[in-house]
């Protein structure tokens, strides 16, 4: 059966990006919170998705200036908050933030923002 083949490769593909998140996020040093978001995290990604990853930590500067901080891998398009921002974003219920606690993988949460966002889940 052809069709679960493709199922069978998607969920690996799936994997692998999980995979290559939580080791991205085991290398940063310091306390980060770290979440698959976007396409990969809904499982609804094609060949052109890129990886949406959200890292919240204690940042100071500017965004560009977290992003030169975190050193990306190639293909990953990194969103850096703080706690303080992620948090005013689901309570003005933000696209991203809602993206984030409905259908974010955690990879990383020295936070424990998983928990603290719970409560926001489907709303």
């Amino acid at each position: 059966m052809e069709g679960s083949g493709v199922i069978r490769r998607r969920i690996e593909e799936r994997k692998r990006v999980i995979e290559e998140v939580r080791k991205f996020a085991e290398s940063l040093r310091g306390r980060y919170s770290v979440f698959l978001v976007g396409s990969y995290a809904r499982g609804d990604f094609n060949v052109w998705s890129d990886v949406d990853v959200v890292v919240v930590g204690e940042f100071k500067g500017n965004p560009l200036q977290r992003l030169r901080e975190l050193d990306a891998p190639p293909g990953f398009e990194l969103i850096p908050l703080t706690e303080e921002e992620l948090m005013d974003r689901v309570t003005k219920r933000d696209p991203l933030a809602l993206e984030l606690v409905n259908y974010g993988v955690p990879v990383r949460d020295d936070f424990h923002l998983a928990r603290k966002l719970k409560p926001w889940e489907k709303t």
